[in-house]
């Protein structure tokens, strides 16, 4: 009980000389409260159900508009000791499991080999479900970035990184700006909330780092009335993801290339320029340099900043990505996004596939080569016995 008093001790929220009676100054609606975070959470429950109800009744007309088609793949025939080895076990079995299946199935190495990748290929993200999540994101992302670029524009903070302190902590807070923050907070929890049955990206626990610390930002940004500067964080990621998304959609449908392409190019110029050059140059500069000409570092200084922190290195992670995306781009061999829809396990059975492709080639081409030389022979016995009988009818018409 002794450590909630203590959390909110004013030395740790506040700068030197600042108490909790400056910040009675505020009314409570122009006031941020740790309360009002409660919002958040029907929100990102609501998030969730909306997203439910776009992806199921939204998503696939406009996927089908776009082209976007599942693969079409062969299913593993039913085994029930296989489906039960794979779901409580292991989805690829070593060595001595094969043996032992084989045994226990009656069943050859290739047979067990090739039940288990078709049957990892089974649960596989299909082309429709990986579009209807793009889609969801996109369209949150276009409609929170053109929300908060209209209550930003006029915002003087907007204009001067300087104004982001002036009088800080007795700074009102707008209601529009509360909602704005409401509802990116509710968003990413909606996010963390469905992580565990979203399709898993290689950056899966880069992803699960990026919402905690994004939630925790939002929140500690909003109890310490950072909200000025934490309205342009928003908006400046906000600006990049909708270009990836939409590049991701073009890419599951058919037809656009040319399309996914370009969008992949502007967002690869976007990305870099407000993740590595305006948000470390002007954010993080602003809340260690400039935010010093109005105050002294306190405890919320240091925890906020570590935070940004926290994102900026995962900006450059995600920018080492794209850059061999674009290496690969610029080699001509970009055939899939690098931050892969897929999990590993699925990468290395598309491996598989290309070996069990050649395997079942060259079977084909040994079948073939089986059989060309009995069609040989027969063709040059059925040459030779008809020579025969063309010189028999030649002798008897000569007698």
């Amino acid at each position: 009980m002794d450590l909630l008093p203590d959390l909110w001790r004013q030395d740790y929220w506040l700068p030197p000389g600042v108490t909790w009676n400056d910040m009675n100054q505020l009314a409570d609606s122009e006031r941020p409260l740790p309360r009002d975070l409660l919002v958040a959470l029907p929100l990102a429950l609501g998030f969730v159900l909306l997203r439910y109800v776009f992806e199921r009744f939204f998503a696939p007309p406009l996927g089908r508009c776009l082209g976007v088609r599942n693969r079409l793949q062969m299913t593993a025939e039913p085994s029930p000791k296989l489906e039960s080895f794979y779901t409580q076990q292991s989805r690829r079995p070593t060595q001595g499991d094969v043996v032992n299946l084989m045994f226990l199935c009656g069943k050859s190495q290739r047979q067990i080999e090739t039940w288990f990748r078709l049957r990892r290929q089974q649960d596989r993200p299909c082309q429709t479900r990986k579009f209807g999540e793009a889609a969801w994101r996109f369209f949150f992302y276009l409609v929170a970035f053109i929300a908060g670029l209209t209550c930003l524009v006029d915002a003087p903070w907007f204009w001067d990184l300087r104004e982001c302190w002036r009088q800080y902590p007795v700074q009102p807070m707008q209601r529009v700006h509360y909602w704005y923050y409401m509802l990116e907070l509710g968003f990413y929890g909606s996010l963390l909330l469905r992580i565990s049955v979203d399709i898993k990206r290689k950056d899966f626990k880069e992803q699960v780092v990026h919402h905690l610390a994004t939630i925790f930002l939002l929140s500690f940004s909003y109890c310490a009335n950072y909200i000025r500067i934490g309205t342009l964080v928003m908006l400046l990621h906000d600006s990049s993801d909708i270009l990836l998304e939409s590049a991701k959609m073009f890419n599951y449908g058919s037809g656009w290339r040319k399309v996914c392409d370009t969008l992949f190019v502007v967002f690869t110029v976007v990305f870099l320029l407000t993740r590595l050059v305006i948000f470390p140059s002007k954010i993080i500069h602003t809340t260690l340099v400039l935010s010093m000409e109005m105050f002294q570092p306190f405890a919320g200084y240091y925890c906020f900043n570590l935070l940004l922190m926290v994102l900026q290195a995962l900006h450059v992670f995600w920018a080492g990505l794209i850059l061999r995306m674009v290496y690969k781009f610029l080699k001509g061999k970009l055939e899939k996004d690098e931050r892969s829809d897929e999990d590993t396990d699925l990468e290395v059975d598309r491996g598989e596939e290309v070996q069990e492709g050649d395997y079942y080639q060259k079977t084909s081409k040994d079948t073939q080569n089986y059989k060309l030389p009995p069609l040989s022979n027969s063709c040059v016995l059925n040459n030779l016995t008809n020579h025969r009988a063309s010189i028999a009818d030649n002798m008897r018409k000569a007698q």
